[in-house]
Formats: structure tokens, C-alpha cells, sequence
């Protein structure tokens, strides 16, 4: 069973489709969360990137890992709906496998620094085991506006 399911997800992020890229949580510690994106050949973005073989684009890998860590990061704010969390740097970028539809894209993020409103993460991405993207991942907590 899930940590949490797509409703609690939309409880805490803002995001909604189609740019909400985290269907569940499997896992959630208080410096690790493990998201799963379900990849569907019926996403947007496959109409036009690669239609004769379908492939996610890279930088969707980095913000589905990338919203997989807001979903830690402001679930450990008491006022977490007051705020949001916003990407503030991507560094070492690596993608070493396609990913396609009926994919199951399992991201886990770990913090390496946390600070009052600076999070700094290493995600990996994989599918069935092997590893498809990696990244550190670094968001900045705001307030809603």
C-alpha cells in the first residue's frame, strides 16, 4: 500500500495535470521519500516528442524526482499550505535509459543538506531495477501567492 496515494500528493503540491508527475509514495522517512510515476503511452508529451517511439524527455524524469522531494520537503512544514516549493538548481544530470510508456518510473530522493528554506537532494531514477536518470535536485521553500 502506498504512504500516499494521488489525493494526498494533490494535498501537498500545487501541481495538477497535466504537470502533476507523482502518482505515489511508496516510502517516506525523514531524509528519504520514494515516488512511482506510472508512465502512460496517453501522456501529453508523447504526441510530440519522438511519436514514432515514444520516449519521456529527460528534463520530465528530473521534475517528476524533483516534485517526488517537494512532497517531503513540505511535508515536513507545519504551514505547508501556505507555501510551495520551487526548483532552485539541477547539477549532475545523468539519464542512461529511454524511458518509454508501461513504464514504472520509481524515483528516490535522499537530502544531502536541509536547511530552514534550502533543500538539497541526490534522486535516482530507475525502472524495473535499472537505473534511467540521476540528479541532485536543490528547491527553495516560498510562500504561496
Amino acid at each position: 500500500m502506498p504512504v500516499l496515494d494521488i489525493d494526498a500528493i494533490k494535498d501537498i503540491l500545487p501541481h495538477r495535470y497535466p504537470f502533476l508527475l507523482v502518482d505515489r509514495i511508496l516510502e517516506m522517512e525523514e531524509n528519504r521519500i520514494v515516488g512511482l510515476k506510472n508512465v502512460s503511452i496517453n501522456e501529453p508529451f508523447f504526441i510530440g516528442h519522438y511519436p514514432n517511439y515514444p520516449v519521456m524527455p529527460g528534463v520530465l524524469i528530473v521534475e517528476a524526482m524533483a516534485q517526488t522531494a517537494g512532497v517531503l520537503v513540505l511535508s515536513q512544514v507545519p504551514d505547508r499550505h501556505t507555501k510551495v516549493v520551487l526548483m532552485a538548481s539541477i547539477e549532475e544530470a545523468k539519464f542512461r535509459r529511454p524511458v518509454r510508456p508501461g513504464d514504472a518510473l520509481r524515483m528516490e530522493l535522499t537530502y544531502i543538506k536541509k536547511k530552514s528554506t534550502i533543500a538539497k537532494m541526490k534522486g535516482m531514477a530507475t525502472v524495473d531495477g535499472v537505473a534511467v536518470a540521476e540528479a541532485i535536485v536543490m528547491c527553495t521553500i516560498a510562500e504561496r501567492g
